[in-house]
């Protein structure tokens, strides 16, 4: 990805290193591999995986701003700058629609973090909450996602935060509060149905950045298609849950499969067309 020297967003707080954690209730959206794995054993130990999301200490302190390792720092940079071309991609967009794209908060820690519904770990993955139109990245995740789960590449860690923008999208389109509606209405099987469609939904929005990332921005460089595509496989439902558990439960998907996942973000990158996303309306997956 062509991503040095370009510029950085000024929505990127970083409070790596701040130990912050807090209490509350409310909705993350887009919790990544790590946490869904927690999430899977705690769940077959009979226990809540909902508790990764809310264990913590009262009382979190200020954001602060603290620097890391040299990678670690050109990591963050690399993390603005790629929120800086969502910023660029997604404005213009919104305008054609004749909506103003409110940019979201994109929040750097390390270990835990505070956030309006509740307390994170790193074990959450990157998320978005839509309290305070925010996403929490720690950047260990990208370490992960190459090292464990076989994604290399700036731009997998690229499609990780488009993603996550993605949410945001659904937030201000009005999306997250329809299915968070349609889900309190419905039992767990069809509400993992509708989580299933907003994730690939959130995919499809990925690939419609890189679409114009790539034609507007210039950003794209030869593999890093193959990139976000393998990272997306990566995420996919039924590897995370072969890997964990040595088989697949299909009504507990939350994300989609590998297959579904790569699918929704190639349809978005190939024809940056926002219409062609309304997996809601779609009669089979």
């Amino acid at each position: 990805m062509r991503w040095s020297g370009r510029r950085r967003s000024g929505n990127v707080q970083d409070r790596r290193g701040s130990g912050t954690v807090g209490t509350g209730q409310g909705l993350a959206v887009g919790g990544g591999v790590i946490g869904i794995i927690i999430a899977i054993i705690i769940f077959l130990l009979g226990g809540d995986p909902g508790s990764i999301f809310t264990q913590g200490q009262e009382g979190a302190g200020p954001s602060t701003t603290l620097a890391g390792s040299v990678a670690e720092d050109e990591a963050a940079q690399f993390v603005s700058v790629v929120l800086a071309t969502t910023e660029d991609v997604w404005t213009p967009q919104f305008e054609q629609m004749g909506r103003t794209y409110d940019k979201p908060i994109l929040v750097l820690f390390s270990g835990s973090v505070a956030t309006p519904g509740g307390a994170a770990t790193s074990a959450t993955g990157p998320f978005y909450s839509p309290q305070d139109e925010s996403i929490y990245i720690d950047l260990a995740f990208f370490d992960e996602l190459s090292r464990r789960f076989g994604a290399p590449g700036d731009f997998a860690q690229a499609y990780v935060i488009a993603h996550e923008v993605g949410h945001h999208i659904q937030y201000q389109l009005g999306i997250l509060e329809q299915v968070s509606s349609l889900q309190r209405q419905v039992g767990q099987a069809k509400s993992n149905d509708l989580s299933v469609r907003l994730e690939l939904q959130a995919d499809f929005l990925a690939g419609v950045w890189a679409h114009y990332a790539e034609r507007s921005l210039d950003v794209v460089e030869p593999g890093d298609i193959d990139e976000a595509l393998a990272a997306a496989g990566a995420v996919g439902d039924d590897r995370i849950q072969q890997q964990a558990q040595g088989y697949v439960v299909p009504d507990s998907f939350t994300h989609g499969t590998s297959a579904q996942r790569a699918r929704w973000f190639r349809l978005g990158y190939e024809t940056g067309d926002l219409s062609q996303g309304n997996t809601f309306a779609a009669e089979s997956l």
